[in-house]
């Protein structure tokens, strides 16, 4: 009886020392803490991330429900619609209008869902006028 409590505890142990180390997501605060860089800004590291878990995994610009008909979960479903960026100039690309709330576009996100932060803002704005590469 001894031994087989001495493999449950082991089995327990194993157990959450293998979950603990398999954690594949990322959290809102984690991705906020993230900073991204002031020149060239990669789109797989920097802003994939932040559009997968702000916008995408939200149920909103997901391949699923695609709000507005907008995906935001790839690269190519997000630069080559021209309703959404124009590589190279930021200024012309209605994500950037978006998520800084413009006038005569709805501020994205929505009331009640997680904003984006100055650095998140300032990075797709970077990314975009580097020419919205995928890389």
């Amino acid at each position: 009886m001894k031994n087989l409590a001495s493999v449950f505890l082991l089995l327990i142990f194993f157990s959450v020392l293998f979950y603990s180390g398999c954690k594949d997501t990322i959290t809102g605060d984690e991705i906020d803490a993230r900073i991204i860089p002031d020149t060239n800004v990669s789109y797989s590291a920097n802003i994939q991330p932040v559009l997968n878990i702000k916008c995408a995994n939200s149920g909103c610009h997901d391949d699923a429900t695609r709000a507005a008909s907008i995906s935001l979960t790839t690269w190519a479903y997000t630069t080559l619609d021209p309703n959404v960026v124009f590589p190279g100039k930021p200024e012309n690309s209605r994500l950037v209008w978006a998520i800084e709330g413009r006038s005569g576009v709805k501020p994205m996100p929505p009331i009640g869902y997680a904003t984006l932060t100055i650095n998140q803002i300032t990075g797709i704005k970077t990314w975009i006028a580097e020419g919205a590469k995928n890389n």
